[in-house]
């Protein structure tokens, strides 16, 4: 059984070495202190039997929420806690938030997971991932991407940006 509770500072050990694991470019230690420091913004942990196994940051920009990390132990993955702490994050953002998300077009698994909640692709950033170079699919979660549509997508300003 999956507990999702809120994130706090004496998680981040444990947040580290998850994210070691699972990306190839990690997070700092800074950049999660900063993301916890921040009170409007949603910090999820995952707990199974005493230990974390998951995590999210979600940050909120004027009226708009990124979700800026979802993460869980390489190991226990493909067993809906990702999923749970992503049901968290939206139920807390409402059905009327709009959330966006980056990830990599090589992540079917996680594209396909962001689709079942109604996000859809909107455009792209070029060379994001500092890894690979590899560009970053934006995606969108609204009222009009529920219905299938991008009709609210706030409109791509970054000169970066590629709409699709």
């Amino acid at each position: 059984m999956t507990e999702i509770r809120r994130l706090v500072f004496a998680d981040l050990p444990n947040v580290i070495a998850i994210e070691r694991r699972a990306f190839p470019t990690p997070w700092s230690l800074a950049m999660f202190v900063l993301e916890l420091s921040k009170p409007e913004g949603i910090c999820l942990a995952a707990q199974s039997n005493g230990h974390l196994v998951g995590y999210t940051i979600c940050s909120r920009f004027d009226q708009v929420w990124h979700i800026m990390n979802v993460s869980v132990d390489p190991d226990l993955q493909r067993r809906g806690i990702a999923t749970a702490l992503i049901t968290e994050v939206l139920e807390r953002v409402g059905d009327d938030g709009q959330v966006t998300l980056e990830v990599r077009p090589t992540n079917s698994g996680a594209i396909a997971l962001y689709e079942k909640f109604g996000f859809l692709a909107a455009g792209t950033r070029p060379r994001y991932y500092q890894d690979n170079g590899e560009d970053a699919v934006i995606m969108w979660r609204t009222e009009a991407t529920l219905r299938g549509s991008l009709e609210d997508v706030p409109a791509v300003a970054a000169p970066s940006v590629r709409a699709l």
